[in-house]
């Protein structure tokens, strides 16, 4: 409690009035001391720095960062190599392939031109002469079991035409009915065309295919050539 001290020494209690008075005066000299402090640029300001934090560095998370990066680059290393290979692979696969493809039609292309470098070559081993002509035209015949003999043939040809292919009959009945007998076995045009064998010409004066029909023919009318001696 404030007293009010007299110039007696004595002291006597304040009144109410007084004690606000009193607490004015105190209040408004806090605010002249708080306003004093202000800086005139409305920041505050400190009479010592604040002490700046130590920082600490470490090198184990760094090694760490680096050990797992450095793993990751090793993995997709890896991945890499192995698609690499398995593409390789595909690839030397795929090129075997086409080789073992590329050997096994040049090995049919050599078969088939073997094969007709031997037909060429057995179609020219016949000698162009009546011998041949009988020889190539039994080699059709048996193909087909079709019967006859080379002498048989040979007899017969003889007789008929002498041997010349483009012998014609100009003066017997066939001729008289417009379809004369021609060739080595004298066979008109209708007999031939009934009797054409596969695998030789369509030209009655081709010998080949003139004997061919001519057997074809005497061997379903006599069973053979070699059963007619005379005209047929």
């Amino acid at each position: 409690m404030l007293k009010n001290i007299l110039p007696s020494g004595r002291s006597r209690s304040l009144n109410r009035t007084q004690k606000a008075a009193i607490a004015g005066v105190g209040t408004l000299g806090a605010a002249a001391v708080a306003l004093t402090a202000v800086p005139a640029s409305g920041q505050s300001t400190t009479s010592e720095a604040a002490p700046t934090a130590k920082v600490e560095y470490s090198t184990k998370q760094i090694k760490d960062v680096d050990a797992g990066v450095t793993g990751q680059l090793a993995g997709a290393s890896q991945k890499v190599a192995a698609i690499d290979a398995k593409k390789e692979a595909a690839s030397n696969k795929a090129t075997t392939a086409k080789k073992a493809v590329e050997k096994h039609e040049t090995k049919k292309s050599t078969s088939r031109s073997a094969e007709r470098t031997e037909v060429k070559k057995a179609a020219k081993s016949y000698p162009d002469n009546l011998d041949g002509w009988i020889r190539e035209a039994r080699a059709i015949l048996s193909k087909h079991d079709i019967p006859g003999t080379y002498d048989g043939i040979h007899r017969n040809i003889i007789r008929e035409s002498s041997g010349n292919p483009k012998a014609i009959n100009d003066w017997d009945i066939n001729a008289i009915n417009g379809i004369p007998s021609k060739g080595l076995l004298q066979v008109i045009p209708p007999t031939f065309k009934a009797y054409h064998v596969p695998g030789t010409s369509w030209d009655i004066y081709d010998p080949v295919a003139n004997i061919a029909a001519a057997c074809n023919y005497a061997a379903d009318k006599y069973g053979t050539m070699d059963n007619v001696d005379s005209a047929y």
